[in-house]
């Protein structure tokens, strides 16, 4: 396959691995990929490459992880391979505006939102958590604001009621790539039209921290059951029962009329935890405790004695 488009590749984390990959399988010139520097992870605190770099030494890729993108000599590398295009997913790095003028289409970044829709670090968790009925993927061109520029392409896809963020992100992943190509051949074909974002219609996706997991039993249920699906894996939502954390991976709403307090442990079958909130209540289904793995709650309960009156918090 002849090559098409000189590209300069930059992404870091394990979303940014099917781009790459789909790149390389239609045959397009990758001349460069950045990627951030290898990381100590780990109770080892073992220096590791991060997943982009994995996948492109198996590619043959030539490869820089620099530590900052705002040095001359950044920037003189660039220069010198006269690239036609970046492509930008999930990288870590501010772009500054003189490296964003180098390529000479633009700059393309693939965003896990329907922009102006969920700007920001965490756009798939914050569309779960906020019980959205559907999210995508959108290709841009990069300007100085943050997922700001114009839009290029875009696909949808549905989040299911089953969807955590980890099967949205990976459904994302597939589709971003895939939707990368179709830009791609959009530039070949002279048919893309970029489209300004529509500022007023933009919402915020702000990093989170692992404070963010706390849950908060006086909201309704029906507004848990997609926080702790938008929670997992990472940071994961939480509650304490007395001094002890519990994580919760899975649960789901249950009618409940009662009296008492959100947070509230209620009597029910020996093997369930169902939990009071500020509207119905939530059955735990899958549960961590602080010292141990991921079960089932009819297996935790089974070590872990959480009576009925216990108030979670």
């Amino acid at each position: 396959m002849d090559k098409k488009f000189k590209i300069i590749f930059m992404g870091t984390p394990d979303f940014a691995v099917p781009a790459l990959e789909a790149l390389h399988q239609n045959g397009y010139d990758v001349a460069l990929v950045i990627t951030q520097p290898d990381r100590p992870k780990g109770r080892g605190r073992k220096l590791l490459p991060p997943p982009v770099k994995e996948t492109a030494v198996k590619l043959g890729y030539d490869i820089i992880q620099p530590e900052t993108m705002k040095g001359d000599e950044i920037a003189g590398h660039i220069r010198e391979l006269r690239p036609d295009l970046f492509v930008v997913v999930a990288f870590g790095h501010i772009l500054p505006r003189r490296l964003l003028d180098l390529p000479r289409i633009g700059p393309i970044n693939i965003h896990a939102s329907l922009l102006p829709k969920y700007r920001g670090s965490a756009p798939i968790q914050r569309a779960v958590i906020n019980g959205e009925k559907e999210s995508g993927v959108t290709t841009m061109f990069m300007d100085e604001g943050m997922d700001t520029g114009d839009i290029l392409l875009s696909e949808k896809t549905e989040i299911t009621a089953d969807d955590t963020s980890a099967s949205l992100h990976d459904r994302l992943a597939i589709l971003g790539a895939n939707l990368l190509i179709k830009t791609l051949k959009g530039f070949e074909a002279g048919n893309i039209v970029p489209v300004p974002q529509n500022h007023d219609q933009a919402t915020g996706a702000p990093l989170l921290n692992k404070k963010d997991g706390h849950i908060d039993w006086k909201k309704p249920a029906k507004m848990l059951d997609p926080f702790i699906r938008g929670m997992t894996p990472w940071p994961g939502a939480f509650t304490f029962h007395g001094d002890k954390r519990l994580k919760i991976f899975k649960a789901v709403p249950v009618p409940l009329d009662t009296d008492d307090p959100p947070g509230t442990v209620i009597r029910s079958f020996p093997d369930e935890l169902r939990v009071a909130t500020g509207k119905d209540a939530l059955s735990v289904l899958e549960i961590q405790g602080a010292s141990g793995k991921r079960l089932s709650i009819r297996d935790f309960l089974r070590g872990y004695d959480i009576p009925p009156g216990t108030v979670l918090c």
